[in-house]
């Protein structure tokens, strides 16, 4: 008897995204990469290393044409576009971000870790914001 290995097939950046489409998801290309949505929630992602599909922006809420990321205040989050746009994330919204990431990347083939998959993670943290904190040179009160 000849025992052989069986080669696993090396899926292409546009075989990733036809799985994607196969499972629900609408893409489309834009001009940062290509845009997939479900749902109000989108996401854009590039082709990656191996031409596995890298996620350049996460998944947020569309806002318009736009795509709102999510951001952390310390007390509430929020959804922001690049345009200015802003608008108080709800639970469902986060719910709904959680469930069309572990769906994508299940349709994909994409590893799935294991702090991701306790829910959502969000793109910004703004804590503590206190207007030309941060800006130099800063007037210390014992100097």
């Amino acid at each position: 008897m000849f025992f052989r290995t069986i080669r696993p097939k090396v899926l292409s950046f546009d075989d990733h995204l036809a799985k994607a489409r196969a499972e629900g998801f609408t893409v489309q290309s834009v001009s940062g990469g290509t845009r997939i949505e479900r749902n109000g929630i989108a996401c854009v992602v590039r082709p990656g290393d191996g031409d596995l599909p890298r996620i350049t922006e996460r998944p947020g809420v569309v806002m318009g044409s736009e795509i709102g990321a999510l951001t952390d205040g310390g007390f509430q989050k929020f959804f922001r576009t690049p345009g200015g746009k802003s608008k108080p994330a709800l639970a469902e919204e986060l719910t709904a971000i959680h469930n069309f990431q572990e769906d994508l990347r299940e349709a994909m083939g994409l590893t799935s870790l294991y702090n991701e998959s306790l829910g959502t993670v969000s793109t910004k943290y703004l804590y503590d914001r206190v207007k030309g904190r941060d800006q130099a040179p800063v007037h210390k009160p014992w100097q």
